[in-house]
């Protein structure tokens, strides 16, 4: 597998990073996040960086909050050329290509550095090579973080506690799965769905990061919060095939490069945000509970079926570079 973007690196080095081969145009830029949550700070960045760099011909309009659809229904228009730009959790890209859906695997990514050498590698470069022909060009990853778990109905301290919750799952069977293994009743919906569901009892609790609780004031109508950490998640930030196409050389040259850039500002914004909104949560009056690592453990052993169902499905000089990456192995 190549070194990520390498053949966007080369045009870089060929064309100049600050070609002026630039049009006027405008990107519409979605996301179902909230305004002040991570992703959607790491947009505002790329849009100015992008307007800066363009001397103001490509302009980005920010569209957070889910006020284009959801995530599904945004792709969707990603890849007709109604909307031109997303960014979601890389892990939903399932839908279109297998190989992401290691991603999602649970609980074996806990090093956010191995991470980053991964997606900014050659897992990175294996990952979004297959996204052309689906309509779409993955530009880089940024990051949302770890994701923790919330409920309504009783503070969660060990594996059993999750039994029988009705929980909302993306829409992703890797992870519907994951939550059966762990004894809840999973349930997909799209986020935009989400805080009436939880308001009106719909469901009993969802799952997601510490900065996306408290941006869409899931704490408000949620007493419980368990440090989970289950998945990891980076984010992925997607253009549509449909718009690249109709861009210059250089236009899609520094468009990469902006992207790129704003990922290193934006996972360490994420990074930092992770503190900060837990323990705004903890003021607001909510159950923050740690889990203990015994039970932490039950909780991964409960997973590893799916783990290993799903490891069967990827690319295997993929899934084994991961697995080595992360000191994760199957038996």
């Amino acid at each position: 597998m190549k070194t990520i973007f390498g053949f966007l690196t080369a045009a870089l080095l060929a064309t100049g990073a600050y070609a002026q081969d630039y049009n006027s145009r405008t990107i519409k830029f979605a996301a179902t996040g909230q305004e002040g949550t991570p992703p959607v700070l790491g947009m505002h960045i790329f849009a100015e960086k992008l307007a800066e760099k363009s001397g103001g011909k490509l302009n980005t309009r920010v569209f957070a909050n889910g006020v284009l659809g959801g995530d599904v229904q945004v792709l969707s228009s990603l890849q007709g050329g109604v909307v031109e730009m997303m960014v979601w959790n890389a892990g939903n890209m399932i839908s279109q290509a297998q190989d992401f859906g290691i991603l999602d695997l649970p609980f074996i990514y806990q090093d956010v550095d191995a991470v980053d050498a991964l997606l900014d590698g050659e897992v990175g470069q294996h990952l979004t090579d297959q996204l052309p022909e689906h309509g779409v060009i993955g530009l880089a990853f940024w990051e949302q973080g770890f994701r923790l778990l919330t409920n309504n109905k009783h503070e969660v301290t060990k594996l059993e506690d999750i039994s029988g919750l009705k929980i909302r799952v993306q829409q992703n069977p890797l992870l519907v799965d994951m939550w059966a293994a762990l004894g809840a009743n999973p349930t997909p919906m799209a986020v935009t769905e989400l805080y009436t569901a939880l308001e009106t009892g719909a469901v009993d609790g969802q799952e997601t990061t510490a900065p996306f609780i408290l941006g869409s004031k899931y704490h408000e109508v949620q007493d419980f919060i368990s440090v989970t950490r289950h998945n990891y998640n980076p984010q992925i930030v997607l253009i549509g095939k449909p718009f690249w196409d109709k861009l210059t050389e250089d236009e899609q040259t520094l468009i990469i490069e902006v992207a790129r850039e704003t990922a290193i500002e934006q996972r360490q914004i994420s990074r930092d945000a992770q503190t900060t909104a837990l323990a705004a949560i903890r003021e607001a009056g909510n159950t923050v509970t740690e889990i203990d690592p015994a039970e932490m453990t039950r909780m991964q052993d409960a997973v590893r079926p799916v783990i290993a169902k799903y490891a069967t499905t990827f690319d295997p000089e993929m899934t084994q570079t991961v697995f080595d990456a992360v000191g994760f192995k199957l038996d």
